[in-house]
């Protein structure tokens, strides 16, 4: 569990990796480096033994830089690495996955309604994700875009930690933060072009000066 979530949630998509040719080690080093003091990897696609290797390595350099771990639908996983996991509405309930991973470890729901985040309170979860705010290209499927002001009210229907996700930049982050968010979970603003791991760790240095200066 955290005590206090960081304003700035990074997440390794690996389709998004793939998408730009990017390695995720080197990704989460530049992060890690940067200062990130949580990092979720996010892997929607079979789990092999290739994957579970990169998420030990992952985790390796997480626990080395004194970082969260979070591992994106897989309780399972998750309690392997003894890391952190985030559910959605089709994964595991809040209550399963609990049982999965123990009382101590860190666990995020996502939501997509003010139904799902009412529902979302009475569940043993650490810290609850609303969205998409704005379009997203990292999700096939995606719900329908909310905006800020769906943030604002949602704001209101929860005293847990709250993360937006979907389609949050650089440019669009203070409006979430200012609707109430405590967080912001970043896919494709952590990786400008060309995407070395300097330009990385410049990029994501870049986004914890931002939720300084608006915190």
């Amino acid at each position: 569990m955290l005590e206090q979530l960081s304003p700035v949630y990074p997440i390794l998509d690996t389709s998004t990796l793939e998408r730009l040719g990017l390695d995720p080690i080197p990704a989460a080093e530049a992060l890690l480096e940067a200062g990130a003091t949580i990092l979720q990897l996010r892997h929607k696609a079979f789990w092999s033994r290739e994957t579970f290797e990169l998420a030990w390595q992952i985790n390796n350099l997480c626990r080395d830089a004194q970082a969260t771990f979070v591992v994106n639908d897989r309780a399972d996983y998750a309690a392997l690495l003894n890391a952190g996991v985030h559910v959605g509405q089709e994964d595991l309930t809040p209550e399963d996955t609990r049982r999965v991973v123990g009382p101590n470890a860190l666990l995020g729901f996502s939501t997509h309604t003010p139904a799902q985040m009412i529902a979302a309170q009475d569940q043993p979860v650490d810290y609850v994700a609303f969205g998409p705010v704005f379009a997203t290209a990292s999700k096939d499927r995606p719900d329908p875009t909310v905006g800020p002001e769906a943030l604002k009210h949602i704001r209101t229907l929860t005293a847990k930690p709250l993360v937006a996700i979907g389609g949050i930049t650089l440019e669009n982050a203070s409006a979430c933060w200012k609707a109430g968010a405590d967080s912001v979970a970043v896919i494709a603003a952590l990786y400008p072009q060309p995407a070395t791991k300097q330009n990385i760790r410049a990029r994501m240095t870049e986004w914890l000066q931002l939720s300084a200066m608006l915190h």
